[in-house]
């Protein structure tokens, strides 16, 4: 490995990502109301982007259990069930998360109603996830080189655990926080009374009320995922540094785009989508720089 990259792109890849996001976090902690004014308005387009823009990070999982099972199996017919068993883990996450954060717009889609439907149209809904997310094993297949099957199984192992370890991060600090969300602050008759910046935290205060889960963006925690595909076009048979730096730029582009709609769709400040988006992208060059090291260690 390069230790002149991290996460598969030069290392001033890395610290631009670190530098936006801080000076994202420093206009917020100034502005995060007032630019919520200007630009929250839900639209149809954006309420559509926000149920489906994830699905494109979490096609990572199936991708990262595609890169495990071809890893594995190279390294002879004993690992042949572990990698049958990781392959159907990575596309499990896949539909299990998106099932869960956005399976209820889904269901509705299928004009599902609880307790009133009946329970196949539930079941077809999470088909409709399952199939989704099916082709991405068999494509990524065909596409890894399997001639270094330590960096397919380090890239495939650093992905799964480092969006399961960002995820909980995540939860847990929404916990921490307590933050009211700008959707929740709009319905009182003064918004700006209860308004909290970032630093002022009441931890423990939300429980399961998802008003006060504003701080950090779970959303973003899910777009940055987007950050590790140019890992996965490195351990492509026709890979290339420049591929890399292209799946890099269309990671930023995406994770902008979905900064904005949180914002957009009332969900979010800024200063919550930019630590969301802070907070995992180190998780994810934390774990995957350790995971691809000890390979090359290893290889």
């Amino acid at each position: 490995m390069n230790r002149k990259t991290i996460m598969s792109v030069p290392v001033a890849c890395f610290w631009s990502v670190i530098t936006t996001c801080v000076l994202g976090i420093i206009i917020g902690s100034f502005w995060d109301f007032d630019i919520n004014v200007a630009l929250a308005n839900k639209t149809d387009l954006g309420s559509f982007f926000a149920t489906y823009g994830s699905y494109f990070s979490y096609c990572l999982y199936p991708a990262a259990g595609a890169c495990l099972y071809v890893g594995l199996k190279k390294k002879g017919d004993r690992y042949r069930l572990l990698a049958w068993t990781l392959l159907i883990l990575g596309w499990f996450m896949a539909v299990y998360y998106s099932n869960n954060y956005n399976g209820k717009a889904v269901r509705a889609l299928f004009g599902y109603t609880a307790g009133e439907s009946s329970a196949a149209l539930s079941a077809l809904s999470w088909l409709f996830w399952a199939v989704l997310y099916g082709w991405v094993p068999f494509v990524v297949i065909r596409l890894v080189d399997n001639g270094n099957p330590d960096k397919l199984i380090a890239v495939g192992a650093a992905i799964l655990i480092a969006g399961i370890a960002a995820d909980n991060v995540n939860l847990w600090l929404k916990q921490v926080a307590s933050r009211p969300r700008y959707k929740y602050l709009i319905t009182l008759e003064y918004p700006k009374s209860e308004f909290r910046n970032w630093w002022q935290m009441i931890p423990n205060l939300a429980g399961s009320n998802d008003n006060f889960k504003s701080w950090p963006s779970g959303n973003m925690t899910i777009a940055s995922m987007m950050f590790s595909l140019p890992m996965l076009t490195d351990v492509m048979k026709k890979r290339s540094n420049r591929k890399n730096l292209i799946a890099f730029i269309l990671s930023c582009v995406f994770v902008l785009i979905y900064g904005y709609n949180r914002i957009h769709m009332t969900n979010h400040f800024l200063s919550d989508v930019c630590f969301g988006t802070l907070i995992t992208y180190l998780i994810y060059s934390l774990i995957c720089t350790a995971f691809l090291r000890t390979e090359v260690n290893l290889h």
